[in-house]
């Protein structure tokens, strides 16, 4: 019993030296599911790492591990090393760690209960080397249970969460939760984002509200967090993501990947720091 108390606190002494380590962890969380909460996690770690930034990108989805496809490094494996786990490389200077970098077969299921859940993400914060990080950018599965808690309580001095929501009710009713979630946790709120707000025709240019518009601003202002900005339906933006090739670099030239770069700078701005950008 001595010696699992000792591994106990050595592992959480780890865990503290590495996140000191990082300048910024945001978590990246939703209210319910297929919102793209994945989508804007990724391409926001991209994109601070494109322009010249330290960062780290964390899946914390046991069940729907989504982003190494996502980043392009899918079927490739972690290794260990006498400094503990080695994230995966996707850039010079962005490091991803993901379940999926862990298993062989993606189509294996995960079938596991909250406390397994809380000792792998206690170990992918504690035994990864994420080295030195100006970010870290963890992406969480929807809700508001044992993962995102997990995250939360594990990180000391966690910088803030970023809730994304679609225009729909149901998913507003679920984002005000989301950010009601952050605050009971004393944790603070960097904004909301609106995702898939509007569609930009690809002939005419001209905006269509398929699924309606405003409704993550108008919960932002009720509840009195900042209004990050809208991104709209990008077509395009599925293939991309597929394809492991983020948005907001390989079509950096669309108003949609501007749009997500003017997000950035708002965070960086609620961090207090558009000096990076």
């Amino acid at each position: 019993m001595q010696k699992k108390d000792e591994e106990r606190i050595e592992q959480e002494n780890r865990l503290k030296e590495r996140m000191f380590k990082i300048k910024y962890k945001l978590i990246v969380i939703s209210g319910k599911g297929g919102v793209g909460k994945s989508t804007v996690a990724v391409n926001l770690a991209y994109g601070l790492a494109v322009k010249g930034n330290k960062v780290g990108i964390l899946d914390v989805d046991i069940h729907g591990p989504n982003i190494a496809k996502m980043l392009g490094i899918e079927g490739k494996r972690l290794i260990g090393s006498e400094s503990g786990i080695e994230p995966m490389e996707v850039l010079p200077n962005l490091k991803a760690v993901s379940l999926a970098l862990l298993f062989e077969n993606q189509d294996q299921p995960i079938v596991w209960r909250g406390p397994l859940k809380m000792v792998t993400i206690k170990q992918f914060l504690a035994d990864v080397n994420w080295g030195e990080l100006d970010y870290l950018i963890v992406d969480s599965p929807p809700g508001t249970g044992d993962e995102p808690l997990s995250v939360c309580q594990l990180i000391p001095d966690i910088n803030g969460a970023i809730v994304v929501t679609t225009p729909q009710d149901v998913a507003i009713l679920d984002s005000r939760k989301s950010v009601l979630f952050a605050k009971e946790l004393k944790m603070p709120v960097i904004g909301i984002i609106e995702n898939m707000s509007g569609f930009l025709c690809p002939h005419c240019k001209k905006e269509i509200d398929l699924f309606g518009m405003g409704g993550g601003e108008k919960s932002a202002h009720d509840l009195k967090v900042p209004f990050l900005g809208r991104i709209p339906i990008e077509p395009e933006m599925v293939k991309f993501g597929d394809s492991g090739q983020p948005f907001i670099h390989f079509k950096r030239q669309t108003q949609t990947a501007n749009i997500m770069n003017e997000i950035m700078v708002k965070i960086a701005s609620v961090l207090d720091e558009p000096k990076k950008l």
